[in-house]
């Protein structure tokens, strides 16, 4: 029985890793998307988008059905409950990536970021792009060293973030309404995205990397 469990504990991580890594394909063609005005891109990462969700809720459903079979206790419950809760960080981070192609397709062929910002989107899709690999190694290899270097690695993408608004909001700020709403809605987009990787890295420092099967 104890097998049978652990078998289904592995399952679990499997399909962690395997959300992660959509969620990682989403916003690298998302941001690239953005800031390209391509719309081919746009559209393969939001199908990307809508079937990372679907697969959160096959997991979450998976998960339920272990809690109710096998009745965990102690740590067992407890990487469960995360993988619930990483499981939700993980859709949420493909939908808002998804949320950024939608922004790029919308405006096609036209541009959804002036070229007073592309730097700025261009560096902050460049850092979510890395913060999502990274997340799909520490779920492949759950290690707490590794958890907090990830944690402290959002503080640029909040910076850029307020530099967004900053120039929005500025003297010098010219451009026209369809422009500031895309601009001010992606930059959020991609703090947010950045939020939900911290909350997953700190959900696995709190966990033991004996919890999960290590995986080469």
């Amino acid at each position: 029985m104890r097998e049978i469990f652990q078998s289904q504990l592995q399952e679990v991580q499997a399909r962690l890793v395997e959300i992660a890594s959509d969620s990682a394909r989403v916003i690298e063609k998302a941001s690239k998307a953005f800031t390209t005005s391509d719309a081919t891109l746009a559209d393969e990462a939001i199908a990307i988008a809508d079937a990372t969700g679907n697969k959160a809720l096959a997991l979450d459903e998976l998960v339920i059905k272990i809690l109710a079979k096998q009745s965990p206790v102690a740590r067992d419950l407890r990487v469960l409950v995360s993988a619930l809760r990483i499981s939700a960080s993980l859709e949420r981070m493909g939908a808002l990536a998804g949320h950024i192609a939608a922004i790029a397709r919308y405006r096609f062929p036209g541009s959804a970021v002036p070229a007073s910002l592309a730097g700025t989107f261009a560096e902050m899709g460049q850092l979510d792009v890395k913060l999502a690999k990274q997340v799909v190694e520490l779920l492949k290899n759950t290690d707490a060293d590794f958890a907090r270097e990830i944690q402290a690695q959002d503080a640029r993408v909040d910076e850029l973030h307020r530099h967004v608004f900053d120039v929005v909001l500025g003297d010098d700020w010219k451009e026209n309404a369809m422009f500031t709403v895309d601009v001010t809605l992606a930059s959020r987009y991609h703090e947010r995205f950045a939020d939900h990787v911290v909350d997953i890295s700190s959900k696995v420092s709190y966990l033991t990397t004996g919890e999960w099967a290590e995986t080469e």
